[in-house]
């Protein structure tokens, strides 16, 4: 139950947060082919045969992708899935060749975990909370549309040297209660997989991206609201200020008689 409390114009509501994270991995090859994962290489110069989907290949993961994922599983003393299985998630991006990412929707490398975190340093024991993980799960990301910066020139450019990059995606339970708490989650979360070496966080770098899941309801309800999901957030400072933007969006939203 969430203990945060936005006091509006025809009541009092509560707000949920959850966060889904995803963490490049650090290896010196793709999630299912050896191409390179060096940032800042020239356009296209670090895609194999399989990155570009041509016709016949065969995926094989990278055996170090999925050690640094259990890696991750036993940091936060979460299940480890002695069981998985990767799926097609189908969705049509430019940047996206095969028309479908390969992730794991359904059976997931690891379960649920938990992390603590201190929400003030001058009171570690009173102010620390646990925040429930769901899963982690290991997925490819997909490359990086360029758009032209000339206004009368309507042109994209598609670079596929990150398609195919091994991310891990930790999906934490609705238990963030404000803007405050998912600093405090994302901060020891960074920490962690600096620590075990699992990534290199550099969100400047697209290393580390955040997913925030917001929503509001009254006081006292037992249902959900409807989320609103703010995607590829790359800064702790962006969490903070789409998360907080959102519960006064939504909240007063929902008082002038709209529906989020």
């Amino acid at each position: 139950m969430s203990t945060y409390r936005i006091a509006g114009a025809t009541g009092v509501w509560e707000v949920v947060v959850g966060l889904e994270v995803h963490a490049q991995i650090t290896t010196q090859s793709k999630l299912f082919s050896g191409a390179a994962t060096a940032f800042g290489a020239e356009p296209n110069s670090q895609v194999s045969l399989v990155d570009a989907a041509m016709p016949g290949m065969l995926p094989v993961p990278n055996r170090e992708c999925i050690r640094q994922a259990v890696r991750t599983g036993l940091a936060i003393n979460a299940q480890i899935n002695k069981w998985s299985r990767f799926d097609r998630k189908n969705y049509f991006y430019a940047d996206l060749p095969q028309g479908y990412q390969i992730s794991q929707l359904y059976h997931p490398l690891v379960g649920e975990g938990s992390l603590e975190v201190v929400l003030d340093e001058k009171d570690p024991e009173g102010s620390a909370k646990t925040i429930g993980i769901e899963r982690i799960h290991v997925e490819q990301d997909a490359g990086k549309l360029m758009h032209s910066e000339d206004p009368s020139v309507h042109e994209s450019y598609v670079d596929l040297n990150r398609a195919g990059t091994p991310l891990i995606e930790i999906v934490s339970e609705p238990d963030i209660d404000n803007s405050d708490e998912a600093v405090a989650y994302l901060t020891e979360l960074k920490k962690i997989l600096e620590y075990i070496d699992v990534s290199d966080c550099n969100m400047e770098q697209g290393s580390l991206r955040v997913d925030a899941n917001v929503s509001v309801r009254p006081v006292g309800s037992d249902k959900l609201g409807t989320r609103v999901e703010i995607k590829n957030l790359n800064s702790f400072k962006s969490v903070k200020a789409a998360i907080e933007y959102e519960i006064s969006r939504q909240s007063e939203l929902i008082e002038s008689g709209g529906k989020v």
